[in-house]
């Protein structure tokens, strides 16, 4: 994780407040929180971070749907010719598609948001990223998190729970509440990320 508390300025060596075993001896900086880092990003603060949000979530959602169909779509057309080269032989391929297309949409998933932009190819598209609630860029575990909560959450309470959305100010889904996750316009980011860090 990026969030680390920032140095020890409070004198632990010599025997100062930082050593005295008080709330502050977790992160160097007087706290009550147990040393839990605050949100990174303040809707309130920094709207732009959020605005349109959810719309552009919808077009690279459709983008990724895309990327992700068109090996699937190939997959399924080499079984096939597979298939009656082997005289019908190839066609038990068919069986391995489906656990093959869901391992595959992880991978991407996982893959793109652990990647450097912290993204999928349609988020990149929308100008979109995935950051963790105290700002930190995402990883592949997260991603492929990211992805199995989305198609659960979609699936067990239908599509109406992305509505979810719309009633919280930093535009977060279900499945990004779970998992801690925030989307972001990422353009706006680079503008605004030392403010949204001076709190640390």
């Amino acid at each position: 994780m990026s969030y680390s508390g920032s140095g020890n300025t409070g004198g632990g060596a010599s025997g100062g407040p930082s050593s005295a075993g008080g709330p502050s001896s977790a992160g160097g900086a007087w706290r009550s929180d147990g040393g839990v880092p605050p949100h990174a990003f303040d809707p309130d603060l920094q709207p732009e971070l959020f605005r349109g949000v959810l719309t552009r979530r919808v077009f690279a959602f459709l983008i990724d749907l895309v990327v992700l169909s068109v090996p699937v779509i190939l997959g399924y057309i080499f079984i096939a010719v597979f298939g009656v080269i082997t005289l019908g032989l190839g066609w038990m391929l068919f069986w391995l598609a489906w656990p093959a297309t869901i391992v595959w949409a992880i991978v991407y998933y996982g893959a793109s948001i652990g990647g450097p932009h912290s993204a999928t190819m349609g988020m990149r598209a929308m100008d979109l990223e995935v950051r963790t609630w105290y700002g930190a860029p995402g990883y592949f575990v997260l991603g492929a998190c990211h992805a199995v909560l989305y198609w659960v959450s979609i699936s067990f309470l239908t599509p109406l729970v992305l509505l979810v959305g719309l009633f919280n100010g930093r535009r977060r889904l279900l499945h990004d509440i779970i998992l801690g996750t925030v989307v972001i316009n990422s353009s706006v980011r680079t503008q605004v990320a030392p403010s949204a860090r001076s709190s640390y």
